[in-house]
């Protein structure tokens, strides 16, 4: 068994075990975050079966994934990176989810663009949870206005992400953001990555982002 599959079975298995003590019937899907690697070293795990990939460049995963997923139409790719609008309708054609919608600008050029091709990804808001000013995202208290405004332009809005402080307990933000999430009444949570999976699992998320606990480190630059 390829080490990336080996991987792969002890993050089903730690969740699945968690999930099992704490009484939780959520359906967690792992996407794993698989930028700069080489599709060589994703093809094992594809083959297993999964079917929840994630990137954060849309020039690259075009690159890698176009001739894959034209054989492949179970694979859903995520975009996990920022998305400029002038790079919208190339997203649009290669993912079929994009978790960072994070401005208006943004919100009416995928409105636009989905209209032209037919297609309405998946969408999270992304939630600037933190108020940093480093950070992409909706303020807290702008996450109702500006889901409505979403709503307004006729996108498939399904949950809401975030990415807490990197030097903070997690836990807080991430029971905050469920609180959020589930006052604009939407059932999907992104957020958790490798090192905190489990506790954002614990605070409700149903998507969950791994890259280096399945791929291993990455050598190039992202």
């Amino acid at each position: 068994m390829h080490q990336t599959v080996t991987n792969f079975n002890i993050i089903q298995n730690s969740i699945k075990t968690n999930q099992e003590k704490t009484n939780n019937k959520n359906n967690i899907k792992i996407i794993a975050v698989s930028k700069t690697f080489e599709i060589s070293h994703i093809n094992p795990l594809i083959e297993y079966g999964h079917t929840d990939f994630g990137e954060n460049k849309v020039q690259e995963a075009i690159e890698k994934w176009t001739l894959i997923k034209s054989k492949n139409k179970k694979l859903s790719l995520h975009l996990v990176g920022k998305l400029q609008s002038n790079k919208t309708k190339l997203a649009l054609k290669i993912f079929d989810y994009i978790h960072s919608l994070d401005s208006e600008k943004l919100a009416n050029k995928i409105s636009e663009e989905q209209k032209k091709l037919e297609k309405r990804p998946k969408l999270f808001i992304q939630v600037n949870i933190g108020n940093e000013e480093q950070k992409s995202g909706i303020e807290p208290e702008n996450l109702k206005s500006f889901y409505e405004y979403c709503i307004d332009k006729d996108l498939n809005v399904i949950g809401t992400m975030c990415l807490p402080p990197i030097s903070e307990d997690p836990e807080q933000y991430f029971k905050r953001m469920h609180y959020l999430n589930n006052n604009l009444g939407l059932n999907e949570l992104s957020m958790g990555m490798s090192s905190d999976y489990i506790t954002a699992i614990d605070n409700n998320a149903t998507y969950i982002r791994v890259g280096s606990k399945i791929f291993g480190q990455r050598t190039k630059k992202v």
